[in-house]
C-alpha cells in the first residue's frame, strides 16, 4: 500500500520546502482562474436555455446580458484586488467577514465558498463531459463513469503538491484560451464578411415588450442570473493568496486583472458568435460546440477545439482543488472544521481537504447523473452571496479611511450589485434547485458551530489547573485484570507486565461447564498460587456479558481507583489464520472504551508461524 502511494502521489516533502512551493502568475492563472475561464464553454448556453422560454425572437437580448454581466465583472474585481491587498493570508470573504461582520456572517460566507467550490468540480467536470459525448456521442451512456474517473485523477494529481500539478495544468489552459481567441477572430471575421445572419432586435420582440409584461421580466432576470455563472471562479484568486510568489498581493492582484480581462473578453465574443450565426440550444450539442463546428466547419481543427475545450471544462475543477482544501484548512484552524483539514499530506499540501472535495463531488456527480443543467441552478447563490459578504466586510472597513472615498464608493456599488444578483438568483432559481443550497447554508453553519463547541469543551475538560496537576502527581497504582482462557506462555507473558505495574492483579475466566473450572485451578495453583483466579460460569455460553458486568462490579468496588484490563493476544503470521481465532478481545476492547475509569492495553505475542 505504501509503495502504492509513492507511485501515485510521489515521495514526501519537507516542511522547509513549503516556501518553494509558491506560484508565479503564470502558473497561478492557471490555476486559480480556470474555473472562470472555463465557464465562458456554458455561459452563454445557460442564458439562451432560459430565454428559449419566451422564443428564439428574444435570443438578441443575450447581447445586452452579456454586458451587464461583464460590467458587474469590471465591479467585483476591483473590489476584490482590495480585497487581496487588505488580507494578504487568503481566505477571500470567509476572512474578511471573520475579521469585521462577527462569526456568523464569516461561517455563512464560509459555507457558501465550500458549497461552490463543490459545485464547481461537479459542474466543471460535467460539462467537460458533455463537450466530448457532443463530439462522440457513443460515449453518452458513459458520462457519469467518465466524469468520476476524471475527479479522481485530478484528486490524484493535486495530492501530488501544487507546484508540480500548476504545472501540468497550464498548458491546456493557455491552449483554451488561444483557441477560444482564434475563434472568436475567426468567427467574428465570417460575420463582417457574411453578414448577421442570425436574430436581430429590428426583426424580433422590442426591449418595450419586457416592460408590459410581467413574466417576460422574470425571464429576463432569470437568463441573466443563469449567465451570471461566467463568474463563478472570480474568487479563487483572493482565497490562494498565500500561493503567489513574493510580492504575493501584488502577484495576485496583477492575476486577477488578467483574468478578468481573458474572461470578459472571450464571454462576449462567444455570446457574440452565438447571437450572429443564430445558435440555438440543442439536446446533446453544446452551444459553443456549435459554433466551433459553423467556425471550423467538420476539419480536424474542430475536433481539435472540443478536445481543448473538454480538458479545461475538466481543469477548471482544479480551482477548487487549490481553494477548497486553502479555506478549509483556514476555517479548520479557527475550530469550526476538524482538526486534520488543517494538516499538509506529505506533499506540503492539504490532503485530507482535496479527498474530502473529491468525495463530496463524486456524490454530486452520481445523484445528478453528470447533467450540468441540473446542476447550474445549485451553482451562483453560494458564489454571489460570498461576494456580497466579502465586499460588506471591506466597507466595514473602509468607512473609518476617509482618505479612500473612492475606493469605499466603488466596494459599495459592487456589494449592491452582487446582493441585488443574489436576491435575482434566489428568486429566478428557486423551484429550479437552488431552494437546496439555501436550506444546506444553514445547515453548514450549525454544524461549525457543533464542531466548535466540540472543541471548545475539548479544551475545557483537557485544561490542566495546578491542582489537577498536585492530585495526579500523587501515583495510585493500578488494579490489573487479565481476561484468560487458560494458562499459556501468553498468560506468563502478560503476568510479567502485570507485576512490573501492580501488586493488585486478577485473572479472570468465563467457563462453559462447571467441571473446567477445577482443571483450571488446579493448573493456575500450580504456577501462580499467589495471584488471584476469578472464573465466572456462563451458563448461556456467552463471553462479553458476564465479563462486561464483573468489570461494572469492579468499578464500583474500587471507588475510581484506576482499573488497567490487560489483554494477552496472539498475533499471527500469515492474515488468513486471523480467521481461524475468535475475535472475544476485538469486541471486549470496543464495550470498554466507552467505560470513564478503564485503561484498556494489548500485550501481542507474536507466533512464529
Amino acid at each position: 500500500m505504501a509503495s502504492l502511494k509513492r507511485l501515485l502521489i510521489g515521495s514526501p516533502m519537507e516542511t522547509k520546502r513549503l516556501k518553494h512551493e509558491k506560484l508565479p502568475k503564470w502558473k497561478a492563472l492557471a490555476v486559480f482562474s480556470s474555473d472562470a475561464l472555463s465557464s465562458v464553454a456554458y455561459a452563454t448556453e445557460e442564458i439562451l436555455l432560459v430565454l428559449m422560454l419566451l422564443g428564439t425572437s428574444v435570443f438578441f437580448y443575450s447581447l445586452p446580458i452579456a454586458l451587464a454581466i461583464i460590467v458587474l465583472l469590471l465591479v467585483v474585481t476591483l473590489s476584490y484586488r482590495q480585497i487581496i491587498y487588505a488580507f494578504p493570508s487568503g481566505g477571500g470573504a470567509y476572512v474578511v467577514a471573520r475579521d469585521h461582520l462577527g462569526t456568523t456572517t464569516s461561517l455563512v460566507a464560509g459555507a457558501a465558498l465550500m458549497i461552490d467550490y463543490v459545485l464547481t468540480v461537479a459542474v466543471s467536470i460535467s460539462s467537460g463531459v458533455a463537450a466530448l459525448t457532443s463530439a462522440f456521442p457513443a460515449l453518452l451512456s458513459w458520462k457519469v463513469e467518465i466524469a468520476v474517473l476524471l475527479v479522481l485523477l485530478l484528486m490524484i494529481l493535486n495530492l501530488r503538491g501544487i507546484t508540480e500539478s500548476a504545472t501540468v495544468f497550464a498548458y491546456p489552459t493557455y491552449l483554451f484560451i488561444i483557441s477560444v481567441l482564434v475563434l472568436i477572430a475567426v468567427g467574428g471575421w465570417q460575420l463582417w464578411h457574411e453578414g448577421w445572419n442570425g436574430f436581430n432586435h429590428k426583426e424580433h420582440a422590442s426591449f418595450e415588450h419586457f416592460f408590459t409584461s410581467g413574466y417576460s421580466m422574470f425571464i429576463l432576470f432569470r437568463a441573466f442570473a443563469s449567465g451570471c455563472s461566467a463568474m463563478t471562479g472570480v474568487e479563487a484568486i483572493s482565497n490562494g493568496v498565500p500561493s503567489f510568489k513574493p510580492d504575493c498581493s501584488k502577484n495576485a492582484a496583477l492575476t486577477m486583472g488578467w483574468m478578468s480581462v481573458l474572461l470578459g473578453t472571450m464571454f462576449l465574443g462567444i455570446t457574440i458568435l452565438a447571437t450572429g450565426f443564430g445558435v440555438t440550444p440543442v439536446e446533446h450539442k453544446t452551444v459553443i460546440s456549435q459554433i466551433g463546428h459553423h467556425v471550423f466547419g467538420n476539419s480536424l481543427l474542430f475536433y481539435l477545439f472540443q478536445l481543448i475545450t473538454m480538458l479545461i471544462l475538466v481543469l477548471a475543477a482544479n480551482t477548487s482543488f487549490a481553494g477548497f482544501p486553502q479555506l478549509a484548512s483556514i476555517i479548520a484552524n479557527d475550530r469550526f472544521l476538524p482538526r486534520s483539514l488543517a494538516a499538509r499530506g506529505d506533499r506540503l499540501v492539504f490532503s485530507n481537504g482535496i479527498i474530502l472535495l473529491s468525495v463530496l463531488a463524486i456524490l454530486l456527480i452520481i445523484l445528478f447523473q453528470g447533467e450540468t443543467h441540473s446542476l447550474i441552478p445549485l451553482y451562483a447563490v453560494g458564489v454571489f452571496l460570498s461576494f456580497t459578504i466579502g465586499q460588506g466586510g471591506m466597507v466595514k472597513k473602509l468607512w473609518k479611511d476617509k482618505k479612500r472615498a473612492t475606493t469605499l464608493a466603488m466596494t459599495m456599488a459592487g456589494m449592491i450589485a452582487t446582493g441585488l444578483v443574489t436576491i435575482i438568483t434566489i428568486v429566478a432559481k428557486f423551484t429550479q434547485g437552488a431552494w437546496l443550497v439555501i436550506l444546506s447554508i444553514p445547515l453548514l453553519v450549525m454544524m461549525f458551530y457543533r464542531i466548535r463547541s466540540h472543541y471548545d469543551n475539548l479544551g475545557e475538560q483537557l485544561k490542566l489547573d495546578e491542582q489537577e496537576w498536585e492530585s495526579r502527581e500523587k501515583v495510585m497504582k493500578p488494579k490489573v485484570v487479565i481476561p484468560i482462557s487458560g494458562v499459556s506462555k501468553l498468560v506468563a507473558q502478560s503476568i510479567q507486565y502485570a507485576r512490573s505495574i501492580s501488586g493488585d492483579i486478577t485473572a479472570i475466566s468465563i467457563v462453559f461447564h462447571e467441571e473446567e473450572e477445577q482443571k483450571l485451578r488446579a493448573k493456575w495453583e500450580r504456577f501462580y498460587p499467589n495471584i488471584e483466579l476469578k472464573v465466572i460460569y456462563s451458563p448461556y455460553r456467552t463471553i462479553l456479558s458476564p465479563m462486561l458486568d464483573y468489570i461494572s462490579q469492579l468499578e464500583k468496588e474500587t471507588m475510581g481507583a484506576p482499573i488497567t484490563i490487560l489483554m494477552p493476544q496472539f498475533i499471527v503470521k500469515k492474515w488468513w489464520h486471523t480467521l481461524l481465532h475468535n475475535q472475544t478481545a476485538i469486541f471486549l476492547r470496543f464495550f470498554l472504551i466507552l467505560k470513564k475509569d478503564i485503561v484498556i492495553a494489548t500485550l501481542p505475542y507474536h507466533l512464529k508461524e
